[in-house]
């Protein structure tokens, strides 16, 4: 069985876990995240505390427990980020490097000026906020960890960090290694 799922994921006290056959629906300060259960992982909710289990009932033959036991590890996850997510909440920076490069909010778009001959548009996701605290820097941030580090990288894809100036977009705590130029 997965190391990490033989610890219980606790609940604060403001978190609400209930699971049924078709969704595990986590709902706390911040908001309401929903799940589609598997059917490898069988969730106990005891008090503040969620157990996970393989549903090893289903299992047809031995080698099959592998798979199932990966899923409870990955389902505990899931659920803890959804948990981290409703109290706490996710965000990621992202900075832009290179003279001229900018980005600011439009209304609910984040426009940037990238040195294309024209500027990037990205209309921004109902459950996502995004502030541009300075033209060079963008944070981009929600209850959902997927969707945040999702559209972060749909931003960071724009462009992408050159290798040799390091000019682009790029996570406040990416460390870029860049390569020597040509010598003469």
């Amino acid at each position: 069985m997965s190391r990490i799922a033989k610890k219980p994921v606790v609940l604060p006290t403001n978190v609400q876990l209930s699971v049924t056959d078709s969704e595990i629906k986590v709902k706390g300060p911040k908001g309401e995240l929903e799940l589609k259960p598997h059917p490898f992982v069988k969730i106990d909710v005891q008090g503040n505390e969620a157990w996970f289990s393989p549903n090893l009932e289903l299992a047809k033959r031995k080698a099959d427990e592998r798979k199932y036991n990966a899923m409870v590890g990955t389902y505990w996850r899931l659920v803890k980020n959804m948990v981290i997510g409703v109290t706490e909440g996710f965000k990621k920076e992202l900075e832009i490097v290179g003279v001229g490069y900018r980005a600011q909010m439009q209304g609910n778009k984040l426009v940037m000026n990238l040195g294309y001959a024209h500027l990037v548009e990205m209309e921004v996701p109902a459950d996502l906020t995004v502030e541009v605290p300075a033209p060079n820097r963008i944070v981009v941030s929600g209850i959902d960890k997927q969707k945040v580090g999702q559209y972060a990288a749909d931003i960071k894809k724009w462009r992408e960090p050159n290798s040799y100036s390091g000019k682009g977009i790029k996570y406040a705590n990416e460390v870029l290694k860049l390569k020597e130029g040509k010598k003469a």
